[in-house]
């Protein structure tokens, strides 16, 4: 049996030299090759090192700039109204309005967090009180100057036409211009985007309900965060689409999809152009894209749709506190709030709901909702703004008694108060009212 030397001498004709030359190349390109994977492996743990350093680098840069904001938005900030002027009112599409407010004093503004709300205080004319209402910004806190809210003109119930259209959206679609001043308090409220994270998170988007997902998926793109985001926007075709622009804007960046459905599209609609799927927003719709359910999730729709939704999420596994959704009006407080914090009024005789100053006192009615439906089904008029437990306006002193609440205030009242919107009574209660 030949070597491998005597092999290949006898290939070269026998030249010992010639031999011996090749196979030092041989062995100085083994060298090489050697050195190169090595110097690639050295290369590709030195960038992997850069970019984790670099990734630091930008987690300890967001949280100082939060830190900042936070500061800020106590610095800034302010009690009470503060007026503000509308510097523009843009339509978006159908029955759906942009207002770009700017304070009248024109002094600097807070920081607000992606998903907060303002409260206006509404002069209407005809009524005696200021109407009282809240509406999710819709811009990114990164924006100076400026708040930005976009309003729905709210239709009656479909089961109901006889319901005049919301009172507030009305005014608002109707009456408000550029130029007009209106009574703001400042941002707040508990559902928003925790910039601090990188959990990867889905926004959850019906009709309207796009402003606080808008506001916390810009704030993400303009951050520059690389965290994943999936943006579902349901509506019934482009005519009402709104705030089509920035939705088109944010599915550029490579970390955030977007992804609209539109359940009755119109002939001249394109699928893949206009919008990427036909139906409604649905948990199966979820199952189909993403990789998995360990995401965070945000929901603001009607109160049907985060029902549907809540119900699903659940389902399939998502803990309750990877769940957080935003509920403005009764009707999504009641399908979608959290237990009572309290225990439930247990059995036996119903509770007596006693109406101090309206001197009334009647049995509770365990079908109703809360103490503001009831106040109202025995003619006591007790003021209310957003019914969400987040204006503050239908506190009502407690005389005697306590309450449930079936979500806790964005707005806690003071001790010995009560959010009537949200809150049933545990026993016996004594009401100023």
């Amino acid at each position: 049996m030949q070597t491998i030397i005597q092999q290949v001498q006898s290939a070269l004709g026998g030249e010992p030299g010639l031999v011996l030359g090749y196979l030092l190349l041989g062995l100085l390109f083994v060298q090489m090759v050697l050195s190169a994977t090595s110097a690639a492996r050295r290369l590709g743990h030195e960038r992997a090192q850069q970019r984790l350093a670099r990734e630091r680098l930008q987690n300890l840069v967001r949280a100082a700039q939060a830190t900042c904001r936070e500061a800020e938005e106590v610095t800034l900030g302010w009690n009470g109204v503060r007026k503000f002027t509308v510097a523009e009112k843009i339509r978006e599409c159908e029955d759906v309005f942009s207002f770009r407010l700017v304070p009248h004093d024109r002094k600097p503004l807070p920081a607000f967090k992606p998903g907060q709300y303002l409260t206006f205080s509404l002069e209407i004319p005809g009524r005696d009180k200021p109407v009282v209402r809240c509406y999710s910004l819709s811009d990114s806190p990164g924006e100076s100057g400026h708040y930005r809210v976009t309003i729905k003109r709210e239709p009656p119930p479909p089961d109901r036409p006889e319901v005049p259209p919301g009172l507030a959206s009305s005014y608002f679609a109707s009456n408000v211009k550029a130029g007009d001043i209106l009574n703001v308090k400042a941002p707040t409220g508990h559902f928003f985007l925790d910039m601090n994270k990188v959990t990867p998170i889905v926004l959850l988007a019906g009709g309207v309900g796009v402003t606080p997902m808008l506001s916390m998926a810009k704030a993400v793109a303009e951050s520059g965060s690389k965290r994943e985001v999936w943006f579902f926007f349901g509506c019934r075709s482009g005519a009402e689409h709104m705030l089509r622009a920035d939705m088109e804007a944010l599915a550029k960046y490579s970390n955030i999809r977007v992804e609209v459905c539109y359940s009755r599209p119109a002939p001249n609609e394109v699928q893949g152009r206009d919008y990427q799927h036909v139906g409604r927003v649905t948990v199966e719709l979820l199952k189909k894209l993403l990789p998995a359910s360990n995401y965070e999730y945000f929901m603001c729709g009607n109160g049907a749709f985060m029902k549907t939704l809540n119900d699903g999420l659940e389902a399939w596994g998502v803990p309750e506190k990877d769940i957080h959704y935003e509920a403005f009006g009764p009707a999504t407080v009641k399908k979608t709030a959290a237990p009572a914090i309290a225990a439930p009024v247990g059995a036996g005789p119903a509770p007596k709901i006693t109406f101090a100053k309206s001197g009334k006192s009647v049995d509770w009615n365990p079908a109703l909702a809360n103490l503001l439906d009831f106040a109202r089904e025995q003619g006591v008029r007790i003021d209310s703004g957003c019914c969400a437990g987040s204006c503050g306006s239908c506190v009502v002193a407690i005389k005697s008694g306590g309450v449930d609440y079936l979500k806790a205030p964005d707005a806690p009242p003071e001790d010995g108060s009560c959010l009537t919107c949200i809150c049933k009574p545990k026993g016996d209660l004594v009401l100023d009212a």
